[in-house]
């Protein structure tokens, strides 16, 4: 895994005392006693490819951890969205669950009240990561580079993707990590909208369309063996951005007074079966 290295340039804030930035995690995969007395199963294989070569490039090809290198600390959703990702964890995460964030950044969305066992970060901005309240971990990793999760198997309940996968060059090496450090039951639940940073967007991200992207997520569930069937959750706007109005919606989002809000879309698969209690 990557060592953190904290000799960044300064910026004008202070990040809170709130607990002991650790550089690395260490040992964190010892913590979990395995309990499945099911032999090895091959989940995590990948079964074919989803992607070729021309789309997984990217028009800035650049090392991400270059352009991630200056934190934002924005919400690249709006408050809508915000909202039905936080009341779709709400569901389907079960409080005590460990936890993993893939792709985060200054916040995850996760129900205030819910009490975590523990929740792992992971992201390409340390300063970002660090001020986020809900982590009691992170690691600094890119995931184009390489897609080893340094976990051992069946360690997390849930995994979290928040409005990265489109950046994803090597979806399927990364879906399959996910499947196993995933204990058996546990849940991936991928989410984005139509917004996204088009220079380091894959071109197959930048050329589909809404409903193609969410296709293409359902796809790369399917290219790993393990995950059950994906469910998808669509969310859309009323069109022309409010149900009331909508050609003077359309005129004040034309001149930048307004905008529409924000599709919600999400995948969710299971690994090897959907628990009981969901």
């Amino acid at each position: 895994m990557d060592s953190l290295r904290f000799n960044l340039p300064q910026y004008p804030f202070q990040l809170r005392p709130r607990r002991t930035i650790r550089p690395r995690i260490t040992n964190i995969s010892n913590q979990t006693e395995e309990t499945d007395p099911r032999p090895p199963s091959s989940a995590g294989k990948i079964q074919r490819l989803v992607l070729n070569n021309e789309g997984r490039t990217k028009l800035n090809a650049g090392p991400d951890r270059e352009f991630y290198s200056y934190p934002r600390f924005v919400n690249h959703i709006d408050d809508g969205f915000i909202s039905s990702l936080t009341d779709l964890y709400r569901n389907r995460l079960r409080s005590g669950s460990i936890v993993l964030d893939l792709m985060s950044s200054w916040v995850s969305h996760l129900p205030e009240e819910v009490k975590y066992e523990k929740v792992v970060g992971h992201g390409l901005n340390a300063q970002e990561l660090a001020r986020n309240a809900r982590l009691d971990y992170f690691f600094v990793k890119d995931l184009n580079e390489d897609q080893k999760l340094e976990f051992q198997d069946k360690y997390f309940d849930a995994v979290l993707c928040s409005v990265g996968v489109q950046y994803l060059q090597q979806p399927e090496k990364v879906f399959a990590e996910v499947c196993r450090v995933l204990k058996p039951g546990g849940a991936l639940i991928v989410s984005f909208s139509n917004r996204m940073f088009y220079e380091k967007a894959i071109r197959v991200w930048r050329d589909g369309t809404e409903y193609g992207r969410v296709q293409l997520v359902v796809q790369y569930f399917q290219s790993v063996q393990g995950f059950t069937q994906p469910e998808t959750i669509r969310q859309q706007p009323p069109p022309g951005g409010g149900a009331e109005k909508p050609v003077l919606n359309w005129f004040m989002g034309l001149i930048g007074l307004t905008s529409r809000p924000d599709p919600f879309n999400a995948v969710i698969a299971y690994k090897n079966f959907k628990p009981l209690y969901e």
